[in-house]
């Protein structure tokens, strides 16, 4: 009898998944929100507040696509050719996101066009972000195994506002990632973008939460049914929750870190809604977990990698952040 792994490579891909749109998500914002102001010693503390952990953010991205492709090949045929641009845009703008990072203090530069780089790489990944987000809500057309539909399918009404609603949740984490960082009138400006942000934030998720079970009845059955009604419900009351109190915790001086917490609830509670309403399937709606696996021996080699790499990627990224933690002033940035 052979051990199921699937479940386990479920929670370690959903968990690369999760850790990359928390970490990475914030920097994004502060790329976002760089374009809102215009004095270069507030730009240059937002870049130095995210400077010492951006490029290992995206060590999460990595492992969750590396792990699509090696744990769930099936899945990984269908989404590339189904999403093929938004991933060539998301990829193009982190390009340039990280560029723009090291380009941008060197030497007789032209910092304009480095800063251009920085804010528009950041809206694209994360516009692009939401798209793919959406297309996997929304699912895709498959027959025998394979993509059946065309390259355009992923621009439909539902992902562009999926795409929307991604930038504006990433400029409420950027924004309150700068509240914990900052002191002054940049962080009393993060305050205030923050609740504007919070206020889209949670308009986006409405209308998600409405539009996919109004498109599709399984989502509405797992979602509305008795006794999932009685079960589920905690998700929606949790989310409105911890939005009121990052509200608050956003109009008080003193607390720079809960707003950033709160931040991180909102985007667990979402990623726990999305998975309620697409579990078992990994392609909606056809192809389930179990359907997209590699063979089991293929699994299992591949986990003792991953259970040896695994633990010293979080025990550096804990570290990391507490090797930079505190405020970020002038003169004491990270290049």
């Amino acid at each position: 009898m052979q051990l199921d792994l699937v479940p386990l490579w479920t929670a370690i891909l959903a968990l690369a998944v999760f850790m990359y749109v928390l970490l990475d998500g914030f920097d994004l914002g502060v790329g976002i929100l760089f374009g809102l102001r215009r004095d270069p010693h507030e730009r240059d503390l937002m870049v130095a507040s995210v400077a010492p952990v951006w490029d290992f953010n995206e060590t999460w991205l990595i492992l969750g696509g590396g792990g699509l492709l090696a744990v769930f090949p099936l899945a990984f045929a269908v989404l590339m050719p189904a999403l093929y641009f938004p991933i060539l845009l998301m990829l193009l703008g982190l390009l340039f996101r990280g560029v723009a990072f090291e380009f941008r203090e060197v030497e007789g530069a032209r910092r304009g066009a480095w800063d251009n780089a920085f804010i528009w790489g950041s809206l694209v990944a994360s516009f692009a972000q939401g798209v793919i987000l959406g297309n996997i809500v929304q699912g895709f057309p498959v027959e025998g195994r394979r993509f059946a539909g065309s390259s355009w399918d992923w621009a439909t009404p539902f992902t562009l506002l999926t795409g929307a609603g991604v930038v504006a949740a990433y400029m409420l984490q950027g924004a309150t990632w700068l509240v914990m960082k900052t002191e002054g009138p940049l962080q009393q400006w993060s305050r205030r973008v923050a609740r504007q942000c919070l206020w889209w934030v949670l308009g986006f998720i409405v209308a998600v939460s409405l539009w996919t079970p109004l498109a599709s009845e399984r989502i509405a059955e797992r979602w509305f049914s008795w006794p999932n009604l009685l079960w589920f419900s905690p998700v929606p009351i949790l989310t409105f929750g911890v939005a009121a109190l990052l509200r608050t915790s956003l109009r008080h001086e003193r607390r720079d870190v809960l707003p950033f917490l709160c931040s991180f609830g909102l985007f667990f509670l979402a990623f726990t809604g999305l998975v309620i309403s697409l579990w078992p399937y990994l392609i909606w709606p056809t192809i389930t977990l179990w359907d997209a696996a590699a063979h089991p021996i293929s699994q299992a080699f591949l986990l003792v990698g991953t259970m040896f790499l695994l633990p010293i990627i979080l025990l550096y990224v804990i570290w990391s952040y507490w090797v930079f933690r505190g405020k970020v002033r002038a003169g004491h940035g990270y290049y």
